[in-house]
Formats: structure tokens, sequence, C-alpha cells
């Protein structure tokens, strides 16, 4: 059944770009493996990687020495790593980020076919080797999956309890859904996202264009009301389904986002550990939590990012108002039991003006952007990128 599973999802869902963009060529001076067409830059790396369902894929590391959080990009259909360079690299300098992105099985040079679950094993070798090759901690790891690449990101995201963050970029409901609108999950459907991304703990930043005529904008809103981690969301007005990156409030949005996600403390029981390292679990979704469905609407519509912004400005206030308080009683000698509480009640008053001084502290997070070129720049460059997915879950045969 899975193997019928695969072959459904394999006529119509994958397109790899053909022939490749790219091939592997073996720099002579240096040793490093690198593209044929591409001039790769000092600080990115050309790697092949062993999934463990026997395929090997390429993958492109790019270094941001300044990078405090790593992206794991796992991009759309139609395109590959020769194709996404340009992007990646923009995207690591303007974000300050280090970022992998690797092609699929069946994509550019990499072996075997496209399958759903071949898909999986990629993203986990990819992720693999983040922690065993650069030593990348899963809590400063961020998950970003364009179009088709939401189906690997968020399996994975729902597999891993302390990831930084997710963002889905026009996301899938499932394959099925994005040609019929049916209303429950069929077992010959390929990427039951609508199933999994209630078990993603981590903050979720989904950016869907109100216009795309490839996957409906209905898609991405409707992933963002189940999310337990809501970030405010980015719906590009008039943006299509391959031309989000060219909005100036892309790149905008995710600036703030990054700002935001760096200052807050990962929330999640880091003291949990995986019975398995070796092979990272894959729960169903029938025996997992559900998402929360006695959530007050107004609460829905709320970011969560805002109770974790609160909760790390809480926390600050709150140690310097203890280390405040710790300093005073050193240098006060209590000599009287009616001082003593005239005392404890000037702490508590100092310390409820401590906590709430935050409250006029948001411009912290609100950090301003840098100078107008830059983002023409990025924009500039995207221009001259084919990046379109157009073809995206297009039944076999049928043209756009």
């Amino acid at each position: 059944m899975g193997g019928v599973t695969s072959s459904m999802a394999a006529k119509f869902a994958f397109y790899p770009p053909n022939p490749p963009s790219y091939n592997l060529v073996v720099n002579e001076s240096n040793g490093k493996v690198g593209f044929s067409n591409v001039i790769l830059k000092e600080n990115v790396d050309v790697l092949k990687l062993c999934t463990k369902r026997g395929n090997e894929i390429v993958a492109l590391y790019v270094k941001n020495p300044l990078a405090s959080l790593t992206v794991l990009y796992s991009h759309g259909n139609a395109a590959d790593l020769g194709q996404m360079y340009e992007l990646f690299v923009e995207l690591s300098i303007h974000l300050r980020i280090n970022l992998m992105g690797y092609d699929y099985s069946g994509y550019g040079q990499s072996s075997g076919k496209p399958s759903e679950h071949n898909t999986y094993a990629d993203i986990e070798a990819a992720y693999r080797c983040l922690e065993e090759i650069y030593g990348t901690k899963e809590e400063d790891v961020i998950l970003y999956g364009q179009s088709v690449g939401s189906g690997p990101t968020l399996d994975l995201a729902s597999r891993l309890d302390r990831l930084r963050a997710v963002i889905l970029h026009s996301p899938i409901l499932s394959g099925l859904r994005v040609m019929y609108p049916v209303k429950r999950s069929y077992w010959f459907d390929i990427y039951k996202n609508i199933d999994k991304i209630p078990l993603v703990d981590s903050p979720v930043l989904i950016i869907h264009g109100t216009s795309d005529e490839v996957v409906d904008f209905s898609h991405g809103k409707q992933l963002w009301e189940l999310c337990k981690e809501k970030y405010e969301p980015l719906w590009v007005t008039g943006g299509n389904h391959c031309n989000l990156e060219l909005f100036p409030e892309y790149i905008r949005h995710l600036k703030k986002f990054f700002s935001v996600i760096e200052k807050v403390p990962v929330l999640k029981n880091i003291s949990k550990q995986s019975a398995d390292q070796s092979e990272l679990p894959r729960s169903s979704t029938d025996t997992r939590e559900k998402s929360r469905s006695s959530v007050d609407q107004r609460e829905k519509s709320r970011p969560s990012t805002e109770k974790l912004e609160r909760s790390r400005l809480s926390a600050d206030s709150n140690e310097r108002s203890r280390s405040s308080t710790d300093k005073r009683e050193k240098s006060r000698s209590s000599t009287d039991l009616k001082e003593k509480s005239r005392s404890s009640t000037d702490k508590r008053d100092k310390s409820r003006k401590s906590v709430d001084r935050p409250e006029n502290c948001t411009n912290i997070i609100e950090q301003p952007e840098r100078g107008r070129k830059s983002i023409d720049r990025f924009g500039g460059m995207m221009r001259s990128v084919a990046l379109c997915n157009i073809d995206c879950f297009k039944p076999t045969g049928s043209k756009v």
C-alpha cells in the first residue's frame, strides 16, 4: 500500500528540473566539491549525504560568522540547488544565519527517485549532517519549508520538541487538498500537513500570497489556525505562488521574526531525551495530542510570540529586581520588626514597578531596518533568479 502511495505521489507531485541546473565538479587545487556553472563563495560547502533509504543527496551549507541560528531550507517544486544558490547566499547575509539547503532524491545531482518517504529521509539526513558535521544544536535550528517542501519540514518538526522555530512558505494542507476540497485525510494522500501541524511545539511563521494560483491562500490560513504557537503571519497582498521574495515586506518580516526568535529563550523541556538518537521516531497522528479546540477565538487570532516576548522581558526584569533587592538587604541591618515590615513593603512596591516597566520596552524587539538599499539589492537579485514552482501538484500531462 505504501508503494501505491509513493507511485501516486510521483505522478502528480514531483517535477525536478530536467536537465538539472548544475553538475558536480571537484576543484583540483583544494579538493572541494563545487558546481560546474556556479562560482561558489569561500564560505560555502557542497556535500554528499547518504540517506537511510540508500540514496545519496547533494546539500549546500552557507556559513555566516555572525550567525547564532541555522536554517534548514526545503525548497519548492521545479527547482534545485543550482537555482536556489543565490537566494541562499542573500538570505544568509541579510538574516545573519547559517543556511543548509538540499536536493530531494531525484532532484539536481541527488540519486534515487522522488517520493514522499524519500523526502522524509532526505531532510533527516540533512538535519543529521548539521548535528554531526557542524555541531548545530536542535534548539538553534529553524526549519523552512517552501510549497512542497512544507511536507518534509512539518514531518520533521512534528518529531522534534526543541526546535527554535518553523517557517512555512506557501504551504499545502496536503497533496490531495491542492486539487480537491476534501474534508478528511485519505490513506493515499501525501504530505498530510493538516494532521501534523498541531503536533509542532515551536513558534510557526506562515507566509502566503493572497493571489496564489497554485496553492490557494486558504491553505496557509488554515494551517496558521491549527498552530499551537502562532507567530504573526505574513499575508502578501497580490503575491502569487512563485514571487513572494520580490515583495519588500518578505525580507522585512523575516528580519523582524529572526530578531524576536534570537532573543526569546527556548521554552521547551530540554531534559527530554530521544529514546534512540540514531532514528528519529515518527509517531502516528492518531496517538499524538490533538490541538486545543477550546481556545477562545480571540486568543487564536493573537500571535503567540507576544507570550514569548512578555515571558522574556518579565524574566529579565525579575532578575534585575532580585539583584537590586539582594544588594539592599546586604547593606541594611534591620533592628526592629516594624522596620522590617516597612522594608518588605517597599521592596514589593519597587519590584511591582520593575515588572511593569517592560511594557514600554517592546522597541527592543522592533529593531530599525538597515538601509533601504540592502532590500532593493535583494529584490533585484531575486528578479534574476528563476524560482517558479508553477508546476507544483500539476497532474501528469496537463498544461499551465
